[in-house]
């Protein structure tokens, strides 16, 4: 095992006096090859290209000797660190940090960042990168060879942002490009490079006054009641018949919590709500940290959803039209809820294999279509009959009676089987 492994984090900056010395002294020294090019390494010592992170540190902990492993900025901010500390190498390490490449991209940008999402897109999860731009107004993308800007934009297609492109930060050939998303894929990117996608209502929603204090702070958050499922009055038109639940009106609470239980929505998720009337469903959902794309028929509806997403500080994509025929071109969903449209959207959304799957139907007749339907579709079905009385005070001395009912609803659900 080597006799010393430091770890130096590089911005393009002058070496700290403790980085310069453990580099001279380096016996053995890992990093990209532009690193490799531009940094004092000894001439006597042993270089080792950074490209299978597995490989190279099979050869560290085999070393005899100091050794000296160069990355980006901070390594221990989605960089080599972790992959070092795995414990079948058996490494001890010294970590000396530059600035991360994510904080010097929002500095070029001249913009605060604690409020910001941080994802990567290596390891095939560009499109999970995607949708936590759609969800969120500040994202910054550690991009990939292939999973570029480029590529991020074409995945956003649609979705209005503003990207800030920096190639090469801390290099002489760094460069920095403000552009909206339609006109990145006009554009040749070079590696590496850092893009800040940044826009949407949310940000237009935000509460600047409530930011400060927690880093990455929750969707929905500063504006945004604490909680979930809450009362059917807390959104905009959510009492109108139209909007979500047919002629019983919006979704209550205690349904819609088992429908996001159902969902599990979830960072990186993009949940399809189809029928959503006024959004209370979508939003919550979005809430979780979801992307959510909302189909609704009405025009007033998703007005009204808008509204009701500004109001929480969510990013929530409304799709005016009735399905199935607009499903065709949203994005692959995760998981995905018909509110209401009949057994040929339930066809058409399960369909397109989402994880997992929630309807609604008005009739026992219909639920056995839909339960059909799921199980048919290749998921493991299931499904309740949800029956509600809400309680009310009788008068003086807290007693309790009971209220007008709030109805039934036909819940039905399924997930892939693995």
């Amino acid at each position: 095992m080597a006799d010393r492994i430091t770890v130096i984090g590089w911005d393009g900056t002058p070496l700290t006096e403790a980085a310069g010395a453990a580099l001279a002294a380096a016996t053995l020294v890992a990093g990209a090859p532009y690193q490799l090019g531009a940094l004092p390494v000894p001439d006597a010592a042993e270089r080792i290209t950074l490209g299978n992170i597995q490989q190279a540190a099979k050869k560290i902990a085999e070393h005899r000797g100091a050794a000296v492993v160069v990355a980006e900025g901070d390594p221990g901010f989605f960089g080599v660190v972790r992959a070092l500390r795995r414990p079948e190498y058996g490494l001890e390490l010294e970590v000396l940090p530059a600035v991360s490449s994510v904080a010097a991209a929002f500095a070029r940008a001249g913009m605060p960042w604690e409020d910001a999402q941080v994802v990567s897109a290596h390891g095939g999860r560009l499109r999970r990168a995607a949708n936590i731009c759609r969800a969120h107004a500040k994202v910054a993308v550690l991009t990939a060879p292939g999973a570029g800007p480029g590529e991020l934009a074409l995945m956003l297609r649609g979705v209005h942002r503003t990207f800030v492109v920096c190639e090469a930060l801390g290099t002489p050939e760094e460069d920095v490009t403000v552009l909206t998303s339609d006109r990145i894929a006009d554009h040749v990117w070079r590696d590496p490079n850092v893009v800040l996608v940044i826009g949407g209502t949310a940000q237009a929603g935000a509460v600047d006054e409530a930011a400060g204090w927690l880093a990455g702070r929750p969707v929905g958050y500063p504006g945004a009641e604490r909680g979930w499922a809450l009362p059917a009055d807390a959104y905009a038109g959510a009492g109108r018949a139209e909007d979500g639940a047919g002629a019983s009106g919006a979704l209550p609470a205690h349904v819609r919590a088992l429908v996001l239980a159902r969902l599990g929505a979830r960072p990186g998720d993009l949940v399809w709500s189809v029928g959503a009337g006024s959004g209370a469903l979508a939003v919550e959902a979005a809430r979780f940290g979801a992307a959510v794309v909302a189909v609704e028929a009405s025009r007033s509806a998703c007005a009204r959803l808008t509204v009701n997403a500004r109001r929480y500080g969510v990013e929530v994509e409304t799709v005016h039209g009735h399905g199935p025929e607009v499903l065709g071109g949203l994005p692959e969903p995760d998981a995905a809820v018909v509110e209401s449209g009949g057994l040929d959207v339930v066809r058409a959304v399960l369909a397109r294999k989402p994880e997992r799957f929630v309807a609604l139907a008005r009739t026992f007749a219909e639920a056995e279509e839909v339960f059909r339907a799921i199980t048919e579709a290749g998921y493991r079905a299931d499904g309740a009959l949800l029956q509600s009385t809400p309680l009310r005070s009788a008068g003086e001395g807290g007693a309790l009676e009971l209220g007008a009912g709030a109805g039934g609803a036909l819940l039905l659900w399924g997930e892939q089987i693995v």
